[in-house]
């Protein structure tokens, strides 16, 4: 696979972890609504349930949060080490 092809997936992959941690984060949102509205419900079923669940969320949004991190680390390095930077801004020109 060409570097140019490589970054370009590598972009996509960046793309996709961005939008697996934002969606995570609109679970989490829709987890907390649950524990709130169930606050005057006071379904106990939901209390034992949900915070075991939104924890676990959490834990995995935190892990592709970091993910993400150290994936843009490596797409930087990898633009780096192969001088594709002038590449790209002539590219961005076109």
């Amino acid at each position: 696979m060409e570097k140019m092809q490589k970054l370009a997936m590598m972009d996509k992959i960046v793309r996709e972890l961005d939008d697996l941690k934002s969606s995570q984060t609109s679970v989490l949102k829709k987890i907390a609504q649950i524990e709130a509205e169930n606050i005057n419900l006071g379904v106990q079923l939901l209390d034992k349930e949900l915070p075991d669940i939104h924890e676990n969320v959490d834990k995995g949004m935190e892990e592709v949060s970091g993910l993400l991190e150290k994936f843009q680390a490596h797409r930087e390095k990898f633009i780096k080490d192969n001088k594709l930077a002038p590449a790209m801004e002539t590219a961005a020109v076109k």
